[in-house]
């Protein structure tokens, strides 16, 4: 049993080193392909193959002894000028590369051992031949090679570097799990801290109480002194004042170190929590091994010679940021050299060199991460792209013609859209730049494609350098307290209540010279409405791509940086909710989802189930008598339809047709009109075009009821600004007032 635990130890040391050595191999090799001269990348890639041979002979893995050893004399031999390295020999050392790092994989079979051996045994004593015979899709099929760095960030925070650095810094593995608890009991430790700063507010100001109560007794000391008080009732009273000040020393002493304690700890707590917060931190570089290699192989077998260059490979990233970070990379990558980099022959023709260029570069701008991905390829061809969105049917001929570029170049990132007309392995099922975008969002980031036709195309994108904090703006939302991060707001404004205006059935407001639709933020979280007298509306401006939309809030509170605190995962998905945060008092916040509060927008919107923001004014009116204004030119139908709504509870007042109507309406206020269409002087249709276009009465709620009731009759009224039609051949006296209810609820408001 011994032994058994002995040898899996074994395994697993060969396997780290594997991970490690095959590193700088896949590394160095690519500088040797393309200057074969090299000394230093030669002896480095030696030395690894050397190590590794090592390394199997040890743990007793007599294939890895091979593997390594003819790698090792293929190197020897370049370093020795005996062989020139070509891009064959550097497929065949990358395929023995991932033969090492797999070579303890039970599955791997003999044969591809011994066909690599004997390949690269032929390159060492021939000249070189078949180049596609060791070709890099063999590798891809037999192996994907896989970037060391991948299962510590998954699994474990580990600082170690597989590349070669003269630092010798000690490495310690530990837990992601174990890591999120640290972050998570210094940024609790740290919010609780702050309490203790009331604590010594409090007790300063009981110190100066104390201050003023001694003075007082010796104040009346001296007077009982002068009034003949017996000299040892006077005495006993300077023994007690003095025993007061005493104690009030040693209470200035213990507040004044509680004081320094408070300051000291709170000191210790936040470099606690900024430490805490650093080991969560990774080089970029973590996500970006094996990616040259990638993007290498993937040129070798479309035919194409492309080349990576990393810039801000130490630029330091929250480990789940770069764990999201890597499938939109690799999206990008591959959609780069698969459709930006020409073939060589085009790309001299076009006054390029030979070999194409990727240039991947990170860097910190404000608190946040930005990643450009920039190709020196073919650029996006825009005539193409416009033919293709027409040919899918996203839009006609006419409006594609009048496409700006960054249009055009948007409709990339919708979902199934592609450029290729058939399927490849690499290409033309339409969800790279897609599924890029999701990707982004999912990291609180944003994607821009910027392009120059024939010159190359980049991509930008954004994100937070952390997942564990989110500076945020907090609101009030039925008198408790909700986060709004920061990256998805455009924008906070005090609407004027005046500049409201009703659209299509739905409340707007103008901002930047488009109307954007409003909802109660308390509706979306299905919470109570809160009364407030107030002539404008707090709102928070948020984008989706080109949709903008406001969301009315009760209160704007301030920015804060909260620390993320995950929800218990047997909650499940939280509608509208994406994580918990203490606030600097203790007070618990929730985190809103802005894309899911979106999604909850545009259901609320087809279903025509959207409250007026302004009902939580008229909830703030007195309890009093709401009033009806009834508009019919029929006196039997004004009279029902007064003595329902007085029977309700209703205050009721009638106008014989529209223009006695509106002067009404001008004249006092009402919670509801009631009207008829056909009327002489004014009909409904004019008077409800009016009352949306008053600033004053454009909120207020109005029923159609009609004789007319055809499909078209019905569209009108709505369309020119009624809330509810009812028609009159199906009137009866309950559909009247539940729809009055609908409206403006019931008679005592």
């Amino acid at each position: 049993m011994s032994d058994m635990m002995r040898d899996d130890t074994m395994m697993e040391l060969f396997r780290q080193e594997a991970e490690a050595q095959t590193a700088v191999l896949s590394r160095d090799l690519l500088l040797l392909e393309r200057n074969p001269q090299l000394a230093e990348e030669l002896e480095a890639c030696m030395r690894a193959a050397h190590s590794l041979k090592g390394a199997a002979r040890i743990v007793g893995l007599d294939e890895g002894v091979r593997v390594a050893h003819v790698m090792e004399d293929c190197l020897v031999a370049a370093q020795e000028g005996r062989l020139l390295l070509t891009p064959e020999h550097i497929d065949a050392l990358l395929y023995g590369s991932d033969l090492l790092l797999h070579i303890t994989d039970p599955i791997l079979a003999n044969d591809n051992i011994d066909q690599f051996i004997a390949r690269l045994e032929h390159l060492l004593s021939a000249e070189p031949a078949d180049s596609q015979t060791m070709a890099v899709k063999s590798t891809q099929e037999s192996f994907v090679p896989t970037a060391p760095a991948d299962t510590t960030i998954s699994e474990d925070i580990a600082p170690t570097d597989t590349r070669p650095t003269e630092s010798s810094e000690r490495v310690l593995r530990v837990t992601a799990e174990h890591l999120n608890l640290l972050l998570d009991l210094s940024s609790k430790s740290l919010v609780e801290l702050r309490q203790v700063k009331p604590l010594v507010a409090a007790l300063e100001r009981l110190r100066r109480q104390q201050t003023v109560a001694s003075r007082a007794l010796a104040t009346l000391q001296e007077q009982l002194k002068h009034e003949g008080v017996s000299e040892t009732a006077v005495a006993q009273l300077m023994s007690i004042s003095q025993q007061l000040n005493d104690y009030q020393d040693v209470f200035s002493q213990k507040v004044a170190a509680l004081d320094d304690f408070s300051w000291q700890a709170s000191q210790r707590t936040r470099q606690l929590y900024d430490t805490a917060l650093i080991c969560r931190m990774r080089p970029f570089t973590d996500v970006t091994l094996g990616q040259a290699r990638m993007v290498r192989d993937l040129g070798r077998s479309l035919g194409k010679q492309v080349r990576l260059e990393i810039e801000g490979e130490t630029t330091q990233v929250d480990r789940d940021v770069l764990k999201k970070l890597e499938a939109p990379l690799i999206h990008l990558l591959r959609n780069a050299v698969d459709h930006g980099i020409e073939m060589p022959d085009a790309r001299i023709a076009a006054g390029k060199p030979s070999e194409g260029l990727i240039t991947l570069r990170a860097y910190h701008h404000a608190d946040k991460l930005r990643v450009e991905l920039e190709d020196d390829g073919r650029g996006v061809d825009l005539d193409e792209l416009r033919q293709t969105i027409v040919k899918r049917k996203l839009t006609n001929a006419e409006t594609a013609a009048q496409l700006t570029e960054a249009e055009l170049l948007s409709f990339l990132f919708l979902p199934s859209f592609s450029l290729r007309d058939t399927v490849t392995e690499f290409s033309g099922r339409g969800v790279g730049l897609d599924a890029v975008h999701h990707e982004l969002r999912e990291l609180r980031g944003s994607v821009q494609l910027l392009q120059i036709t024939g010159k190359g195309a980049r991509f930008a994108l954004e994100m937070p350098l952390t997942l564990s904090i989110v500076r945020s703006l907090l609101v009030e939302i039925s008198g408790e307290a909700y986060a709004f991060p920061l990256a998805h707001i455009e924008r906070m404004l005090d609407v004027p209540r005046s500049d409201i205006v009703q659209l299509d059935g739905r409340q707007h407001f103008w901002y930047q010279n488009t109307a954007v639709g409003l909802v109660a933020t308390s509706q979306i979280l299905q919470r109570p409405d809160v009364a407030l007298d107030r002539d404008s509306v707090p709102v928070v401006v948020v984008r989706e791509r080109d949709n903008v939309h406001g969301l009315a809030v009760d209160k704007l509170l301030g920015e804060q940086t909260l620390v993320v605190l995950p929800l218990d995962p047997r909650l499940g998905k939280i509608q509208d909710v994406s994580a918990g945060a203490l606030l600097d008092n203790g007070v618990p916040v929730l985190i809103l989802d802005v894309e899911d509060m979106l999604r909850t927008v545009e259901k609320l919107v087809k279903s025509s189930s959207l409250h007026r923001v302004d009902q939580r004014v008229s909830a703030a009116k007195q309890a009093t008598r709401k009033r009806v204004l009834v508009v019919d030119d029929s006196l039997t139908v004004r009279e029902l339809e007064r003595k329902l709504l007085l029977n309700r509870g209703y205050d009721v007042s009638v106008a014989v047709d529209g223009m006695d109507g509106w002067n009404m309406l001008r004249a006092e206020p009402f919670d509801l009109v009631v009207t008829d269409i056909d009327m002489p002087r004014m009909n409904g249709i004019e008077l409800v075009t009016l009352i949306r276009r008053d600033n004053r009465l454009q909120s207020l709620p109005i029923m159609v009821v009609s004789y007319k009731d055809r499909e078209e009759d019905r569209r009108r009224g709505l369309d020119a600004g009624a809330d509810y039609y009812l028609a009159k051949a199906s009137f009866h006296d309950e559909a009247l007032l539940n729809a009055v209810v609908d409206l403006i609820g019931e008679a005592q408001g």
